[in-house]
């Protein structure tokens, strides 16, 4: 993918808010406890989406900003979290003064940034001794049905292969992995799929089909046939590093 074609997609989701909103998954509090480092009180979310982890660092009592390039992405968190900053910004021109927040946590997010650029600006606003943590969600495909729902969306990736580097200023780099299950029903599994920038940007025709390949999983998998709600399991990456 060059880089043109990964920033039409990273900015391809704001057609799908709506959709992104209703079937994408939160973050296991383990995996949350897990980035921010102790003391921390004000949080960047960068690459903040529709809220899926600010609403979690509010609901922890913190002072949390939102920063994300895409404005219809940025209504849905508003309307959520109405008190909460909202700013247009990117993680290479972020929208804060120098030394202002303790955490700068990225779900979801890093692999559409330049990372280059993203570490400098970061850098900037963190304080010294702040904390960067990046965090993705993977399916665990080790499940029948999860598994068959790759064959059709396409796999995910081996969750450590998020072998990002966090170059200097940036020391103490660390990852781990937590497993934990979300809950949903069909149609917000139909959502997730349609939230995906791949099916997003595919021709109409590829598109419909996926989704239509998807009801049929649906209406035809012993583990999901008359079900109202489905377990789906999940690999959830951290890495964190700190600011020398």
């Amino acid at each position: 993918m060059t880089t043109d074609e990964a920033r039409q997609r990273s900015l391809s989701f704001g057609e799908e808010a709506a959709a992104y909103e209703r079937g994408r998954p939160s973050y296991p509090p383990e995996a949350i406890d897990w980035l921010l480092q102790r003391g921390a009180r004000n949080v960047l979310d960068l690459g903040a989406g529709t809220g899926k982890l600010t609403i979690r660092l509010v609901e922890r009592g913190l002072d949390v900003i939102a920063v994300d390039p895409i404005p219809e992405m940025l209504e849905v968190l508003s309307r959520s979290l109405p008190d909460t900053p909202a700013l247009l910004g990117s993680a290479e021109d972020i929208p804060l003064p120098d030394d202002s927040v303790d955490s700068v946590l990225v779900a979801q997010a890093w692999h559409w940034f330049d990372p280059e650029r993203a570490i400098k600006e970061v850098a900037r606003v963190l304080r010294p001794g702040g904390r960067l943590g990046l965090v993705w969600n993977t399916r665990d495909e080790r499940l029948g049905w999860v598994k068959d729902l790759g064959r059709i969306v396409g796999h995910e990736e081996d969750p450590f292969s998020h072998q990002v580097t966090l170059p200097a200023p940036f020391v103490d780099l660390e990852r781990e992995k937590f497993e934990w299950t979300s809950y949903l029903t069909p149609q917000a599994l139909i959502d997730l799929v349609a939230s995906r920038s791949y099916c997003i940007t595919s021709p109409a025709a590829v598109r419909s089909k996926t989704l239509a390949d998807v009801r049929t999983l649906l209406a035809t998998h012993p583990a999901l046939v008359n079900t109202s709600g489905l377990a789906l399991p999940y690999i959830t990456v951290g890495v964190r590093a700190t600011l020398a």
